[in-house]
């Protein structure tokens, strides 16, 4: 250990990071500016294949870092497991969705334990940074590498949880400058994560343990997640009452204490917030105690893409046309403004309940030209958005804002359109001498 600790403080140390999406990579990019070597792994030979030669797969994080990290002699990426014995630390990224009965699946966290016990050499660090149910560090992960290595955590390697806490997108908070919680399997393991974290993050929170760590991360997406549902149940209230929730919204934002401004939408997106909750609520089955607040919230966000669809056949029938045979146009596949990440877009819903009720779909997003493959739908596959022209667009009966992507001329939007159903208040700023033209939903 002692070792191990000098190591880092001279810089001196290899960072080995599995999974090189959207939470991999940044950390990869954060231990290279400050120095460190860096070896990614992914299963997915493209992704190496572009990072190897400096080409950009995730569009937010820009062209000039993935061609410095494919010059650097600091850096590389690899398919080839067996070469993790040249990782002093080994931080595990992949993805913890929900499997098709809305339970964990940790396949892919298990299968990457299995991949590393077979490699793993002693003193090496290993890092859980996926989000998981509190336990899965100590009750998953060790068990498994204790398993396959013969070998023993705390003795003959240490193990830790650091939870993600990636925003795609957010220009201001870089994996850089947003503290890391973290938590150890025993107090060796904890002053080498520390230490680890550290070296390329502003600031470290050290907490009790592994589980303690796990259950941080769940909370602040709990949190998030409990709060939109409000304020998406909130707009649904408002709206028959005739208020506009996000005048409301924007007026309580002044209060300088006591509230915090969320923004209602057409249902969640991304790979944590429509799921993570939930991870919380199957392990809590295992205690007898069921979490009523966090299902509510559950099942309030994942009602509004058909409260969408609600308010675009009520658009659609005061220009007396029925949502069967319309020709509908979705703005915005991403789950969030600016970014390209289409994990768990609301978007997807809006397309599959368009569908069922017989409209003709498109969509409009620069940042996904082209829908590629998904887990939860692959229906969609090759998909591709049209052309922004006005011939094009004029040529709608409604159009739905899903996503308020910046790049998009709000201005020639409306002015183009016959029917507009707005879900994130993106055309709060237009003018119009037309009638009965912009729905909010």
């Amino acid at each position: 250990m002692k070792s191990f600790l000098s190591k880092i403080h001279r810089l001196d140390f290899t960072v080995g990071i599995i999974g090189l999406g959207y939470v991999g990579l940044p950390l990869m990019w954060a231990f290279h500016q400050k120095g460190i070597n860096v070896l990614g792994y992914d299963i997915d030979e493209s992704k190496v294949a572009h990072l190897r030669k400096g080409v950009p797969y995730i569009k937010h994080l820009g062209k000039e870092m993935m061609e410095v990290l494919a010059k650097s002699e600091l850096s590389d990426a690899t398919t080839d497991f067996s070469r993790l014995v040249e990782s002093d630390a080994i931080l595990i990224c992949v993805p913890t969705p929900l499997n098709r009965h809305r339970e964990p699946d940790m396949s892919y966290v298990e299968q990457t334990t299995k991949t590393i016990s077979k490699h793993l050499r002693k003193g090496q660090l290993i890092i859980l940074e996926s989000t998981t149910w509190p336990g899965t560090t100590e009750d998953l992960v060790i068990p498994i590498l204790e398993k396959y290595s013969g070998m023993k955590a705390g003795i003959d390697f240490y193990v830790a949880y650091s939870p993600e806490r990636e925003d795609p997108g957010n220009a201001k908070y870089d994996t850089t400058v947003i503290p890391k919680v973290v938590g150890g399997h025993g107090k060796q393991a904890l002053e080498l994560a520390k230490a680890l974290y550290n070296a390329a993050i502003v600031k470290t929170v050290p907490v009790s343990d592994c589980k303690t760590a796990e259950a941080v991360k769940l909370t602040e997406n709990i949190f998030r997640s409990v709060n939109i549902a409000l304020v998406n149940e909130l707009k649904v209230v408002f709206q028959l009452m005739g208020i506009n929730v996000h005048e409301v919204l924007d007026a309580a934002d002044t209060k300088p204490f006591g509230f915090m401004k969320f923004t209602p939408g057409p249902g969640l997106g991304g790979h944590c917030i429509p799921i993570d909750p939930f991870y919380l609520t199957w392990k809590a089955r295992e205690f007898e105690k069921n979490t009523r607040f966090i299902e509510l919230a559950g099942e309030i966000n994942t009602s509004m893409p058909k409260y969408v669809i609600e308010q675009t056949m009520k658009a659609l029938n005061a220009h007396q046309k029925s949502v069967s045979g319309s020709s509908i146009l979705l703005i915005g596949l991403a789950y969030k403004p600016d970014v390209d990440d289409m994990r768990e877009s609301p978007t997807f819903k809006l397309f599959d309940l368009l569908k069922e009720l017989g409209a003709d779909i498109s969509y409009y997003d620069s940042y996904i030209p082209k829908i590629t493959p998904t887990r939860e739908h692959q229906e969609w596959t090759g998909f591709e958005s049209i052309e922004w022209s006005q011939s094009m667009i004029e040529g709608f009966d409604a159009v739905i804002i899903s996503t308020n992507h910046s790049d998009i001329n709000y201005t020639e939007l409306g002015d183009w359109c016959k029917c507009i159903i707005d879900t994130r208040n993106a055309m709060k700023n237009y003018k119009s001498n037309k009638e009965n033209h912009i729905f909010k939903a």
